[in-house]
């Protein structure tokens, strides 16, 4: 029996570990970043599959492809999963889908932005609009509770999933329009960080029983964490758990009971940076805890007892509202929205409209490493801001720009987005040259740079061109990429349909062929001889052998075969035997 076929039987308390084949996980926390980038360099090390630098300090994973290591930008595997997601659409909606409306964490730079577009572009899918998750769900949750609606509501959104936190603090009208009035969160804080903290713990507790390190046990870790992920969905209900995991490393079986106490006293610095992060964004915006009406969970993550259970102790034993899906929540909002924006929407979702804010301060660095911020942080978007600024030195020529992204008062502790560089200035005294630079934010919550000498009457504009992002070289190469393993897994799909199509009319047969009622149905109606009954057994004999033989059967072999079994069951007048 497989280990799969056991979970049926066995107490809801007990978890078996079923052996994870080798997955990429939470590869969203690495597009946009640099491998440099600290809590890059974090994650890989506690990875469970290699990423290394790549060119321009971009992260890279390594991926056996056909027995060869294979580099693999973050992008790109985002852009094969929204690949798969395009056809499973469009297998269901019997139709193309081309334009597409994506949603990302509200606390994600504009360089994570940027390359969330380009997974889309890999994809072969045109972005019609990006929004903050938060925003996504307060849209569903607003078609709603509309009707409810008297006046204005404020509404907070707490986002916890799997691998970001977001929050977001709204105001929502009777007529639908959606007004976020601050957002912000962690882009490295969820589900998989309390994982984290379980797996250390079992780590600890397996070197205190066996006195065996497992900490650079990869396959061993991997097995564990698996169990952690389940143990946690599992606590969320049951005050307790086991985890059973088999031969984990060195043959050692490996069980220990694990209680919810247990769980949140692992996790509770994380849980609490979750309500601090609430209180710093309520501060923010000037707003009390009781001036909230309504606190609505999103993400899966919102299902732990112990963060429902501060939160209604932060919002005064507010009841939370759970009635829309936390998994589904920003995926309909989402969808409502590109209803609306496709004019396909009902009258309630067309009626709807958000004004949403930037949750990150955009800026250059001067003198002294100083941040001058050209868009503050909760500003509406879309929006535009000039700053003029003067050359330093005598007879400069040129002048580098460099953006940052943060709230930090010098750049340098700041996230650096990108420099470029004007040149062509003309000779003059320090301070007699002057340059405007141009910071303009899209609805999709993307930046857009520019800078002009404005002394001179000359024109002399640069922009912004790179972020961080990739370039369009690297994104062409990609969607060739892309097609090319699509087209190989749509082969190897019909190679294993083919597989499965010639055993199942085997196995089907024999089994057939060895029924006792079929024996007499066949003596009595068609006269099957015994010889022919041995010819089919001994042909069906032999398919079984070559099946186990050439388990890389190519698809027209394949397909011979099950022809040539065909043909004998067709001269046998085996098949008219099947039909009655």
């Amino acid at each position: 029996m497989k280990l799969n076929d056991w979970s049926g039987r066995l107490p809801r308390t007990r978890l078996l570990l079923i052996p994870p084949t080798p997955s990429l996980v939470s590869v969203k926390r690495l597009i946009g970043r640099k491998a440099s980038d600290q809590m890059v360099q974090e994650d890989m090390k506690k990875s469970l599959f290699k990423v290394v630098a790549g060119s321009h300090d971009k992260p890279k994973i390594i991926v056996k492809y056909k027995n060869e290591d294979i580099e693999f930008a973050p992008e790109e595997i985002s852009s094969m999963i929204l690949t798969k997601m395009k056809d499973i659409a469009e297998t269901f909606l019997g139709s193309k889908v081309e334009k597409v409306v994506i949603t990302v964490p509200a606390y994600f730079n504009d360089s994570q932005r940027k390359s969330t577009k380009d997974d889309a572009v890999i994809a072969g899918l045109e972005v019609l609009h990006m929004i903050n998750e938060p925003t996504a769900a307060a849209i569903a949750y607003t078609l709603d509770k509309r009707a409810d609606v008297d006046g204005k509501m404020n509404v907070l959104v707490f986002d916890l999933g799997c691998g970001t936190f977001d929050v977001s603090i709204l105001t929502i009208d009777k007529g639908g329009l959606i007004e976020v009035k601050a957002t912000g969160g962690d882009t490295h804080l969820g589900g998989e960080d309390f994982d984290n903290r379980m797996v250390g713990y079992f780590v600890r507790e397996f070197q205190r029983k066996h006195k065996k390190d497992i900490s650079k046990n990869l396959k061993a870790l991997g097995r564990l964490r698996d169990s952690c992920e389940r143990a946690k969905r599992f606590i969320s209900t049951d005050s307790e758990v086991s985890i059973d995991i088999p031969c984990l490393s060195d043959a050692i079986d490996f069980s220990a009971k694990f209680t919810r106490a247990k769980f949140e006293e692992v996790n509770m610095d994380l849980f609490t940076k979750c309500m601090d992060i609430v209180k710093t964004y309520l501060r923010d915006v000037n707003m009390s805890t009781d001036s909230i009406d309504e606190v609505v969970l999103v993400g899966g993550s919102t299902r732990i007892c112990k963060i429902q259970e501060l939160l209604k102790e932060l919002f005064n034993g507010k009841v939370l509202y759970q009635r829309t899906s936390p998994d589904e929540a920003v995926a309909c909002g989402a969808g409502m929205l590109a209803a609306k924006l496709s004019g396909m929407g009902n009258e309630a979702g067309q009626a709807v409209e958000v004004i949403d804010v930037t949750p990150l301060s955009l800026g250059v660095s001067t003198f002294n490493d100083a941040m001058v911020v050209l868009i503050p942080k909760g500003s509406p978007i879309p929006t535009k801001k000039e700053h003029t600024f003067c050359i330093g030195y005598d007879n400069q020529t040129r002048m580098a720009l460099s953006v940052y992204q943060g709230e930090r008062s010098k750049s340098i502790e700041n996230f650096f987005l990108s420099e470029f560089w004007l040149s062509g200035l003309p000779r003059a005294a320090g301070r007699v040259v002057k340059v405007v630079v141009c910071f303009e934010i899209d609805a999709n919550g993307i930046l857009h740079a520019s800078a002009r000498e404005i002394t001179t009457r000359r024109k002399n504009v640069r922009k912004m061109t790179n972020t961080g992002s990739l370039s369009k070289s690297e994104i062409k190469k990609m969607i060739k990429d892309v097609e090319r393993y699509k087209l190989e897994d749509e082969t190897r799909m019909k190679k294993v349909i083919a597989r499965n199509a010639l055993a199942d009319f085997v196995y089907k047969t024999r089994a057939k062929i060895k029924d006792d009622n079929f024996r007499v149905k066949r003596s009595r109606e068609i006269r099957l001889s015994v010889k022919d009954l041995e010819e089919i057994d001994h042909q069906i004999e032999e398919a079984i052998e070559w099946l186990d033989e050439h388990p890389n059967a190519e698809i027209v072999d394949l397909e011979n075969k099950e022809e040539e079994l065909n043909k004998i069951c067709k001269r046998t007048k085996l098949k008219r035997v099947w039909k009655d």
